[in-house]
């Protein structure tokens, strides 16, 4: 491939850089105005995590977690063992005041409507239940 050297018509051997320059000028100017705002105005210290356990921790008995698993039709089971509204209310209220309070794991069928799940929650967070976690299964090819 052969360069013209100016007065034929064949292809050109310059590079219009003008809208090169255009970009790179808006760029600038968004980077200029966006850099004061990615720094914090309020500067403040924060706290650093104690990721070392107590022994004493390890000598406390770790209290297994709670199992609620709620059907597609709405029943509720306290483990394996079913429950109607008002015992399950009772129940997480007076395992709510254990210390440690024990994690709450939250199982629902695949065709479970999410406001029934979300009315178990609410349930849950009413009485005290701090640590409320919902189990799922990993998809299969993952």
């Amino acid at each position: 491939m052969a360069f013209s050297s100016g007065n034929s018509s064949g292809p050109m051997a310059e590079i219009n850089v003008t809208p090169l320059v255009d970009v790179m000028l808006v760029l600038l100017i968004i980077f200029i105005i966006t850099a004061p705002l990615m720094s914090h105005k309020v500067k403040i210290e924060l706290p650093e995590a104690n990721l070392i356990q107590d022994p004493a921790d390890k000598t406390a008995p770790a209290t297994p977690p709670i199992t609620i698993s709620v059907k597609e039709n709405g029943d509720l089971y306290w483990g394996d063992e079913p429950v109607t509204k008002e015992i399950l209310e009772s129940r997480l209220s007076s395992v709510a005041q254990l210390q440690p309070q024990p994690k709450l794991n939250l199982r629902g069928d695949k065709t479970t409507k999410m406001g029934t799940i979300a009315d178990v929650t609410k349930i849950a967070q009413g009485q005290g239940m701090l640590d409320i976690g919902y189990v799922a299964t990993k998809e299969k090819g993952q």
